[in-house]
């Protein structure tokens, strides 16, 4: 008798962040202070610009979109914005800009790929733009467009960091992923 793959309903049963890829549910480390914090802050940003324009809708880490590729049936980016329905459940389809920012394991050749086939799932799914964002190099954002999948735009500290033509005139400061209040 062959295995059963892992489900949706098997995914909603998870406590904790996880994806459904190749039949197994990836669970996912939970993030780090500055990890967190860099979420929270896009997500931040996302969410003012969604009440401004009255479009779309901002979601912050470990909300769960359901997409049907081969070998991919979920996505939980750190950060997104998404067109589609909300609902109680899991999200249908991929958000139009995922955020996807680098944990300590998140480094090295294998890392890479890694990183790039997710990328290619996203796109695939239907995203327009993916930012990698990098809080420990000198590099910060890497913003990956739909229609240039291999030559990002970079985005380092003192610049404007925007997510075209996913969220049109969204703009956030890349400081603001690196800014931590001040301790008392």
């Amino acid at each position: 008798m062959a295995a059963r793959g892992a489900t949706l309903d098997d995914l909603r049963r998870v406590d904790g962040k996880a994806e459904l890829v190749g039949g197994e549910i990836v669970r996912m480390t939970p993030a780090g202070g500055l990890h967190s914090y860099a979420s929270r802050r896009i997500a931040e940003s996302l969410g003012a610009y969604e009440r401004q324009a009255a479009y779309g809708c901002a979601f912050v880490d470990n909300a769960g979109f359901v997409v049907d590729l081969p070998h991919r049936r979920s996505f939980s980016p750190d950060a997104s914005f998404y067109l589609g329905n909300v609902s109680q459940t899991l999200l249908v389809g991929a958000p139009v800009f995922a955020v996807e920012i680098r944990s300590e394991e998140d480094y090295g050749p294998v890392s890479e790929r890694r990183m790039a086939a997710k990328r290619a799932d996203y796109f695939a799914a239907g995203t327009l733009v993916v930012w990698d964002v990098d809080l420990k190099g000198n590099v910060v954002v890497r913003v990956f467009r739909v229609a240039e999948p291999h030559a990002p735009l970079v985005f380092t500290r003192g610049d404007l960091g925007h997510a075209e033509p996913a969220v049109p005139g969204w703009s956030m400061a890349v400081d603001d992923l690196l800014h931590l209040p001040a301790r008392i």
